[in-house]
C-alpha cells in the first residue's frame, strides 16, 4: 500500500467501504473483491481489503480500537500491545511527565497510550506512509489534540522542549532497510529479519542512550534478549511479559529503580534485591517455572526467596519446594514422578497411565519435544506435564500436573493442587 492508496481510504467512499468490511471473512475475499469492484475502483477495493485483514490481525493487540485504526503490515507486527503501552505510559505519568518525544513512533501505538494518560506527545518517524497512518490513528481515536506527528529523521529532532523521551529503534531487517540512519549504514546483522547487535538498531543504541541522557526521563525499547552487560550503568532495565510471553525490555533513565520484571496483565512486579544464587536441593513436591520476564531479568533468586524454594540444579531456572505457595512470578506444577531420563521407561509409564495429552517442557535437555512426542505415541483420556531437565547435573524427567490458579480464603491470588490422573 502506498501513500495515495492509503489517502483514498480516508475519504467518504473509502470509509464506507472499510465499514462494510468490518466482519469480512478472508476465505471469501475473491468473491468479495469481484463484487466490490463493480461499484468501486479496483485500487481502492484492494487497499480496503488489505486494511480489513490488518485490522483483524491487530485486534489481538488493540482490541476494538483496531477496527477504528489503520495499519501497515510492519506496523501490526511491530506495534506495542495496548496493555504493555499503557503500563509504560502509566510509569511516565507517575514520573510527572507532561510532554514527551516518541521517536520511531511507528503507527502510533505508544503515542496513543501516552496521550490517553494525559501526556502531550510529539510522534516522529521517517516513513511518510507510517506518519500518515499514525496521524489518522490519532484522529480516529480523538487524540489528535495531544499527538503531533512529524515526518523526520529522529536523529535530527530537537527534544529540548520535552521533559521525556521514548525511543523504539528498528530491530528488524525489513524496517531497518527503510529507516536506518547514515551512521548505522552497513552495520546491521539479522537472522530471519531480527537484528541482534544493539549498534545495528536504527538508530543505534549508543545514539539512543546519549539522547536519553539529555532529558530528565527517558525509556528505550530494546530486544528482550539484550545481554545484561550491554545495559548502561545509569539505566534501570525492565523486562515485560504478557500472559507469560516476554514482549520487550526497556532501559529506563531518570528513575531510582533497579532491575525489574513486570508481569502483565496482573502488573505484578519483581525487583532486584541483590540476592546470592539460591541453594540447590532435591526435587520437592512442587516445581515452579518462573515467568520469562523473571528469568530474563536474572531475578530467579528473588523468586526463589519469595517461594522459600531452592533450585533443582545450579544452572537451571526451575525452583522447587515441599509446600505450595501462591505466587504471580511462576507457574506451579505438582510432581508425581522424578526419574532418570529413559525413553523406554517414560513410554511405559505414560502408556500405563493412559496419557493421551502431554505438555512437554525442556530446560537444560538436548531432547527435542516434537521428536519425543512422535516417539511416545500418546494414547488415552488423561493428561500430564513432562519436564525434561537436569537435577544436580543428571538428565532427569519429571512427570507433573499443572496447579490451577484459584483464590485463597483471604481473597488473594493463590493456587490449589489438582488430583493426579490414574493414581
Amino acid at each position: 500500500m502506498d501513500l495515495d492508496a492509503f489517502s483514498a481510504l480516508l475519504d467518504d467512499e473509502g470509509q464506507a467501504l472499510l465499514a462494510s468490511l468490518r466482519h469480512h471473512d478472508p476465505a471469501d475475499e475473491l468473491a468479495t473483491a469481484t463484487r466490490l469492484r463493480r461499484e468501486h475502483p479496483a485500487a481502492l477495493v484492494s487497499a480496503a481489503l488489505g486494511q480489513a485483514r490488518l485490522r483483524q490481525r491487530a485486534a489481538a493487540k488493540f482490541g476494538d480500537d483496531a477496527y477504528r485504526m489503520y495499519f501497515t503490515p510492519d506496523g501490526v507486527e511491530q506495534a506495542t500491545r495496548t496493555a504493555v503501552a499503557e503500563h509504560r505510559a502509566a510509569r511516565f505519568a507517575a514520573l510527572g511527565v507532561r510532554r514527551l518525544a516518541d521517536l520511531c513512533c511507528g503507527i502510533g501505538g505508544d503515542a496513543i497510550a501516552l496521550a490517553r494518560a494525559g501526556i502531550e506527545v510529539l510522534a516522529v518517524d521517517r516513513s511518510e506512509l507510517t506518519c500518515a497512518v499514525a496521524r489518522a490513528n490519532a484522529q480516529a481515536l480523538g487524540l489528535d489534540g495531544l499527538i503531533e506527528v512529524r515526518c523526520a529523521d529522529v536523529t535530527q529532532v530537537d527534544t529540548a522542549p520535552y521533559d521525556a523521551l521514548f525511543t523504539d529503534p528498528a530491530r528488524r531487517g525489513g524496517r531497518e532497510k527503510k529507516a536506518r540512519s547514515a551512521s548505522a549504514e552497513g552495520r546491521w546483522r539479522a537472522t530471519g529479519g531480527r537484528i541482534f547487535d544493539p549498534e545495528a538498531y536504527s538508530p543505534p543504541l549508543s545514539w539512543a542512550v546519549e539522547a536519553a541522557r539529555t532529558l530528565p526521563h527517558a525509556a528505550i525499547k530494546v530486544a528482550p534478549g539484550i545481554p545484561h552487560e550491554a545495559v548502561p550503568e545509569d539505566a534501570a532495565p525492565e523486562w515485560v511479559s504478557y500472559a507469560g510471553d516476554v514482549k520487550e525490555a526497556v532501559l529506563w533513565f531518570g528513575t531510582d529503580d533497579s532491575i525489574r520484571a513486570t508481569l502483565l496483565p496482573s502488573s505484578a512486579g519483581l525487583t532486584s534485591a541483590g540476592l546470592p544464587a539460591p541453594a540447590v536441593g532435591p526435587v520437592g513436591r512442587y516445581l515452579y517455572e518462573p515467568d520469562g520476564a523473571v528469568i530474563r531479568a536474572h531475578l530467579v533468586a528473588e523468586a526463589a526467596a519469595h517461594l522459600d524454594g531452592r533450585l533443582i540444579d545450579e544452572t537451571i531456572a526451575y525452583i522447587t519446594s515441599d509446600e505450595l505457595r501462591a505466587t504471580p512470578y511462576a507457574t506451579a506444577y505438582e510432581i508425581t514422578d522424578t526419574l532418570p531420563f529413559n525413553l523406554k521407561k517414560l513410554k511405559a509409564l505414560l502408556r500405563e497411565r493412559r496419557i493421551g495429552t502431554a505438555v512437554i517442557k525442556k530446560r537444560g535437555s538436548a531432547v527435542e519435544p516434537d521428536e519425543l512426542r512422535r516417539k511416545l505415541k500418546l494414547d488415552g483420556p488423561n493428561s500430564c506435564v513432562v519436564v525434561l531437565t537436569r537435577v544436580a547435573g543428571a538428565p532427569t524427567m519429571l512427570l507433573a500436573q499443572a496447579v490451577p490458579t484459584t483464590r485463597t480464603a483471604s481473597g488473594a491470588p493463590g493456587a490449589a493442587p489438582t488430583p493426579l490422573v490414574d493414581r
